[in-house]
């Protein structure tokens, strides 16, 4: 059976295509990115399946898909493919579609996250676990959710209550704000 696409499905699918520098066609459906996706069994639609839908120009649904906000990025399925194709890439040009669209909303608690660990970066240049996990768990209404692991992360040293300082700080600093403003999304 033949099926043949409308323009509006070549542009979907031509956007992601942009977005991860490779051709999103030349998947053929193969499995093999879902087959080796260690969390695929907690996805709705595994990943074969949000790329088909890609192809498909189903934007909507894609977006909407949780499969985007769960994926970890650990990227298996992308050295699975034998087309090569970056499917973690694929996934995160999903997440940044959705985001910028607004259609945040099926996952938040992956969301706040992702916000979360941004202005983290932002405000000291590196990771700081322990200011990380404080807000979300904060803003998740969970304050005491890590508690004990916090606690023994502290007694043996791999937690620490200050970061190091990073050199060039406000030189990362000044082009996060640049960035930011180029997107419109301001400071």
């Amino acid at each position: 059976m033949k099926i043949t696409l409308g323009d509006h499905s070549r542009v979907f699918g031509k956007k992601i295509s942009d977005m991860i520098g490779q051709n999103i066609d030349g998947c053929y459906q193969c499995g093999k990115c879902t087959a080796g996706c260690p969390i695929a069994y907690a996805m709705e639609s595994p990943p074969h399946e949000v790329i088909r839908l890609v192809q498909l120009g189903r934007e909507e649904e894609a977006l909407a898909s949780h499969t985007i906000w769960l994926c970890a990025s650990c990227e298996t399925c992308t050295s699975r493919c034998p087309k090569n194709i970056d499917v973690a890439a694929a996934m995160d040009a999903l997440r940044v579609l959705a985001f910028r669209q607004g259609q945040t909303g099926v996952e938040k608690e992956i969301t706040l996250f992702h916000k979360l660990f941004l202005k983290v970066i932002e405000r000291f240049g590196r990771v700081n676990d322990l200011q990380l996990m404080g807000r979300y768990n904060l803003l998740t209404l969970n304050p005491l959710k890590d508690w004990r692991l916090g606690r023994k992360l502290l007694a043996k040293g791999k937690l620490k209550l200050t970061t190091p300082p990073v050199k060039g700080l406000q030189e990362f600093q000044e082009i996060i704000k640049r960035v930011l403003a180029k997107r419109g999304e301001g400071a």
